[in-house]
């Protein structure tokens, strides 16, 4: 659903791309899910060229970039949190990659208690969302990437894969 843009607000190009990951947001359906599927190749991508340290780089510079594009296109379209804008997924689904980024056999459990998450709102990301602008839209996603991120580390553990997974934490 996508209100009306402010009559006489300029055209946020740059943030649309951004907020919606060049598209990514517009996709039919479900455009967190398809955010959080963008952000996995991404996260490869990045682990391949600088392992985790480049992810977490990109976490954080994502998150402040993220946090003016969501608020920037939130604010245009008048609306508290666009379901066009992705980018907030695409973080939280770097910080659940993070912990287990060296093996890539994690990505898709990380990808579903990431999206179980997001959707479900446990306490407290449900809180997170009343932030104001870009901070509400992107801090509930970073919050449901570290319950997920946590989860999957601990399912590595459980299944006795923390041994030859190198992370950042140990």
């Amino acid at each position: 659903m996508t209100h009306d843009p402010q009559p006489d607000a300029p055209d946020p190009r740059v943030a649309r791309m951004i907020a919606t990951l060049f598209g990514a947001g517009d996709l039919p359906l479900a455009p967190g899910t398809w955010g959080s599927l963008a952000a996995i190749p991404l996260a490869l991508l990045a682990v391949i060229i600088g392992g985790q340290l480049l992810l977490a780089a990109l976490i954080l510079i994502g998150f402040v970039i993220g946090v003016w594009a969501s608020g920037r296109l939130a604010a245009f379209h008048r609306l508290r949190d666009p379901q066009r804008v992705v980018i907030d997924e695409v973080i939280g689904q770097w910080v659940a990659i993070l912990p287990l980024a060296l093996d890539w056999r994690f990505y898709p459990v990380a990808f579903v208690l990431f999206r179980f998450a997001d959707i479900t709102k446990p306490w407290p990301l449900k809180s997170l969302e009343r932030l104001p602008g870009g901070v509400g839209i992107m801090a509930d996603d970073v919050g449901a990437g570290v319950y997920a991120g946590a989860l999957t580390w601990l399912i590595a553990v459980w299944f006795g894969s923390q041994n030859t997974l190198p992370t950042l934490f140990g």
